[in-house]
């Protein structure tokens, strides 16, 4: 093997292996980098004796819950799905969506109600969408949804409750 077949090979396992830390949860980001950018804050250790540890994973560490395991997936009723962190209403249920992917989907969120930032882990720039008021991680915003707007809110059920109409 060529010097510069033994470098590129070296690179790519390295890169295989950051995106794969990043697909299970991990995070490169300090935790604590965003938390004075939100109208809710509080230490890792104060979220983890208010959230499940599932909750905790997905909205403070950016994991992704398994597809198809959400019971909000079901959910059919009226209503409106708030954050689990810190109960803000963030997505009517008329905007919800059956989009065949494993995931609660929504075409739009509430006004004002989600914040969202560049997210390029996995080797591909996405979309990454947060709860505005405590910085939870959601999921991701796709360009694949039905009208009217074209969206497709990716979210992690975990992330959210429902209250009923």
């Amino acid at each position: 093997m060529k010097r510069r077949e033994f470098l590129i090979a070296g690179g790519a396992v390295v890169a295989a292996a950051a995106g794969s830390f990043a697909y299970l949860g991990g995070s490169f980001a300090d935790e604590n980098s965003v938390e004075g950018a939100f109208e809710i804050t509080k230490t890792p250790e104060q979220w983890r004796t208010e959230l499940t540890e599932a909750e905790f994973a997905v909205l403070r560490e950016e994991d992704t819950e398994r597809a198809y395991t959400s019971d909000l997936l079901k959910e059919k009723r009226e209503g409106t799905y708030v954050c689990a962190g810190c109960a803000l209403p963030l997505y009517a249920s008329k905007t919800k969506f059956d989009s065949g992917t494993g995931w609660p989907s929504f075409y739009q969120a509430l006004d004002g109600a989600v914040g969202t930032k560049e997210d390029n882990s996995l080797f591909v720039t996405r979309t990454e969408v947060h709860c505005r008021r405590c910085g939870g991680h959601l999921g991701h915003i796709f360009n694949d949804g039905p009208p009217p707007t074209g969206k497709r809110h990716c979210i992690n059920g975990v992330a959210l409750d429902f209250e009923a109409a």
